[in-house]
C-alpha cells in the first residue's frame, strides 16, 4: 500500500468529499444523504477498480483541479465536462492513468448538469460520520474540499507497465447517460396524496417546470402550475422516500432529495422513479423538468436493466485490468 498526496489546485463552487450516503439512520434522525447523483458516483469507483460505495469528490460548479505526487488511476464522470490532465484533453467516464505532478482539471458547465464525480483508486483519507463520509451540514459535518489542501490516498496502484497517454488497450461498456439541452423527463409513480388534489394528475404532467435558485440538497424547488387540497385536513408528517412529489403552502413543486426529514404536513402526490433520481441530482437553476407518470412495475424494470448495465461494467472492468496484471474486486449487487 502506498500513501499519495492530491493537492487541490482549485475547488470551484462547492467540492466535497461523498459517497453513496448512510444506512439505517433515518430513525434516529440523520439524513441518507450521498451523492446526489448515484450513477455517475457508482461508475467513477467502478472505473477505477473501486467498490461502488468508495468515497470521492463531488464538484459542483465551477472548476476542480488535482495535482498527484505519484501515479494514480482516475475517473471523472457526472455532467458533460471539459477534461484535461497536463493542458491536454482527455476522456470523461473512463479510467485515466495520471502521471506523479500531473495537474487534472475539470471544468464543468452548470448549463447542462450540475455535478461531476471525481474516484480515485484506493482509499481517501477522511472522516467519516455514522459510517459515511457524505457531508451533512446541519450535523456540523461539512466534508468541504478547499483550494489548496492536501488530500491522502491510500493506494496499491503502480501503474499499468506502459506510457500513461498510449492510446487505451480497452474499451468498456460503461452507462453513460443522455444530458439533453431540452426538458429532462422524469418518470413518477403516483403517490397517496394525488387523490386529495382533484386535476393534479393533469396539471403536472401537461406543465413544464423549472429548478430555481432556491433549491438547496434538501429538495429542488420547481416554478410551474400546482393545485392545493379542497380542504384544510390536517396531514400527519411522516417519514417520504427520496424524490417524494410534495406541494407546499407555497405555488411551486417540491422533489426531495436525500437530504429530506418529514413532509411537515404537505401532501405527496408522486414519487420519482429510482432510475431518475441521478438525473434530478444533476438538474441545476434554471433546468427545465417534465413529469411522466409510471408504475410501479415499469419502474423497476428500468431500474432493473440500468443496474445490469452497472454490473456488467463492474465486470468488464475486474476482468480488463486484470489482463493487465491488475487485479479489482467484483462489483457486488448493492
Amino acid at each position: 500500500m502506498n500513501t499519495v498526496a492530491l493537492e487541490i489546485t482549485s475547488a470551484g463552487w462547492i467540492t466535497t468529499f461523498q459517497d453513496l450516503g448512510r444506512r439505517d439512520t433515518e430513525r434516529r434522525g440523520v439524513p441518507t444523504g450521498g451523492a446526489a447523483d448515484q450513477h455517475s458516483a457508482t461508475v467513477a469507483n467502478l472505473l477505477v477498480g473501486n467498490p461502488r460505495e468508495a468515497t470521492l469528490i463531488e464538484n459542483l460548479g465551477g472548476e476542480l483541479a488535482l495535482v498527484p505526487d505519484a501515479d494514480v488511476l482516475l475517473a471523472v464522470t457526472g455532467a458533460p465536462a471539459l477534461v484535461t490532465v497536463a493542458g491536454c484533453p482527455a476522456d470523461s467516464w473512463s479510467p485515466l492513468v495520471v502521471p506523479a505532478g500531473h495537474e487534472v482539471r475539470v471544468r464543468s458547465d452548470l448549463a447542462r448538469g450540475a455535478r461531476t464525480y471525481l474516484a480515485v483508486h484506493g482509499k481517501l483519507n477522511t472522516p467519516t460520520l455514522l459510517g459515511s463520509a457524505a457531508p451533512d451540514p446541519r450535523m456540523g459535518f461539512g466534508q468541504t474540499v478547499a483550494r489548496g489542501s492536501r488530500v491522502l490516498l491510500d493506494t496499491e496502484f503502480r501503474g499499468f507497465g506502459r506510457r500513461p497517454f498510449q492510446p487505451a488497450l480497452f474499451r468498456l461498456p460503461v452507462p453513460v447517460p443522455r444530458f439533453d439541452d431540452g426538458p429532462w423527463v422524469v418518470d413518477v409513480v403516483p403517490g397517496h396524496g394525488i387523490h386529495t388534489i382533484p386535476g393534479i394528475r393533469e396539471v403536472i404532467e401537461e406543465a413544464t417546470y423549472t429548478v430555481t435558485p432556491r433549491s438547496d440538497h434538501v429538495g429542488l424547488r420547481l416554478e410551474g402550475p400546482v393545485r392545493h387540497p379542497d380542504s384544510d385536513t390536517e396531514i400527519v408528517s411522516h417519514g417520504v422516500p427520496i424524490g417524494a412529489l410534495q406541494i407546499p403552502h407555497a405555488d411551486e413543486l417540491i422533489v426531495l432529495g436525500r437530504y429530506r426529514s418529514l413532509t411537515a404536513g404537505y401532501p405527496i402526490v408522486g414519487v420519482a422513479a429510482r432510475v431518475s433520481l441521478p438525473l434530478l441530482g444533476q438538474a441545476a437553476p434554471g433546468r427545465r423538468l417534465r413529469f411522466r407518470w409510471t408504475d410501479r412495475e415499469s419502474a423497476l424494470r428500468r431500474f432493473a436493466h440500468r443496474e445490469a448495465e452497472v454490473r456488467a461494467l463492474g465486470h468488464a472492468t475486474a476482468e480488463a485490468f486484470g489482463a493487465l496484471g491488475f487485479r479489482v474486486p467484483l462489483p457486488d449487487t448493492n
